[in-house]
């Protein structure tokens, strides 16, 4: 029997049945008791990023005929119109997207090379120091209103406790290194340097408080809190690539976001004059809600807005000052619909509403009670 079997084992086995038992079994053999790592197999993000540039190919086609169409063929009041809202949506686009980026190559960095346990180091546990932190992370992630939604989205994926997450969203814009000495080489060290921070860190802090009252689930979109685990199992050059790809991901998903934002501050400032909004700026309380109005609708980058603020100081009252650079950077009108990709609906109102209301009284108790 042993000498009839041996032949058959030394027999060359076929081609066909060798393919056949590679993909029967396991990819890969991992030891008893250790995780598989499966990211880099089973997920593939430039299929997504294909996936978005194929999706909206078709309305990029249908707006360059547009734009020429318009351009060339429509009555002079209507291409006038048109070439100035061209002009403006151009001018708010190119100036948010490098921020964009930048945001969207942080996230990539915390998605590959910060976990749980790390983040979890340096974050209080109690509310109230937590929201706190949240409120000055701008400092370790300095990034502007365009850049904070990509970062904030991916940290709410590492775990980050819902009050952190508002608390930064709304106060990194300004409470940042970039953006303090923007505003300080604007109006110097005094009540607007300070007050435009310490009110932006109160009003990030209070708004995270409140937001600790409610569950992640009723809060964030479900594609927000689940973790995806994108671990290169390769060296430095594979992580760089992963960080680059996921980059790209975030950058293609919240572009679409800024770019129906830009269009819409742009439609605003085409069809509503801004000499109507200026006409308001003589009152203690009109002055504060033109201000926060044209904040809204301008969509400035914080990192430049204090100098668009400074050619108002002779027109607008203090208050109405530090309300447009404080709440400004929080919500405009692009970064509202970026939220939609981090945030349920309800909760996008909420985060317009509360900031505004609060940048309002501040705003108002300031022009009626102190003499800056």
């Amino acid at each position: 029997m042993a000498e009839t079997g041996r032949p058959l084992l030394d027999a060359p086995i076929p081609l066909a049945t060798i393919r056949l038992m590679e993909q029967s079994e396991p990819a890969v053999r991992q030891p008893a008791g250790r995780e598989i790592q499966p990211a880099i197999q089973e997920h593939h993000p430039p299929a997504t990023t294909n996936r978005l540039l194929w999706r909206y190919l078709p309305a990029l086609v249908v707006l360059i005929l547009v734009v020429v169409g318009l351009s060339r063929f429509a009555p002079e009041l209507i291409r006038s119109r048109f070439e100035t809202f061209v002009t403006i949506f151009l001018g708010i686009l190119i100036e948010a997207l490098p921020f964009l980026l930048a945001g969207s190559i942080v996230s990539g960095f915390i998605e590959v090379y910060i976990n749980k346990e790390l983040l979890f180091r340096f974050i209080p546990r109690r509310a109230l120091p937590a929201a706190f932190v949240g409120a000055i992370l701008g400092f370790a992630f300095p990034v502007c209103e365009c850049g904070v939604v990509p970062v904030t989205r991916r940290l709410y994926g590492k775990g980050l406790p819902l009050s952190v997450g508002v608390a930064f969203l709304l106060a990194a814009p300004v409470v940042n290194p970039i953006v303090l000495l923007s505003t300080y080489a604007a109006f110097g060290f005094g009540p607007v340097l300070w007050g435009r921070f310490l009110l932006t860190i109160f009003i990030a802090f209070s708004v995270g408080l409140i937001f600790t009252l409610s569950s992640p689930a009723d809060i964030l979109l479900p594609a927000t809190t689940h973790e995806h685990h994108h671990a290169p199992a390769g060296g430095r050059m594979a992580r760089i690539w992963q960080v680059l790809v996921l980059s790209g991901d975030d950058f293609m998903d919240m572009g679409r976001y800024l770019i129906v934002g830009s269009m819409l501050a742009a439609g605003m400032q085409t069809f509503i004059s801004q000499s109507t909004l200026l006409a308001l700026g003589s009152g203690p309380v009109t002055s504060v809600l033109a201000m926060m109005v044209l904040a809204f609708v301008l969509s400035v980058c914080s990192t430049v807005d204090a100098f668009l603020a400074l050619s108002f100081v002779n027109t607008f009252t203090t208050g109405s000052i530090l309300s447009f650079l404080v709440f400004g950077p929080m919500v405009d009108i692009k970064s509202s619909l970026m939220f939609l990709g981090v945030f349920r609906r309800r909760t996008v109102a909420y985060l317009i509403l509360l900031p505004f209301l609060m940048a309002l009284l501040f705003g108002v108790f300031i022009n009626l009670n102190i003499n800056w």
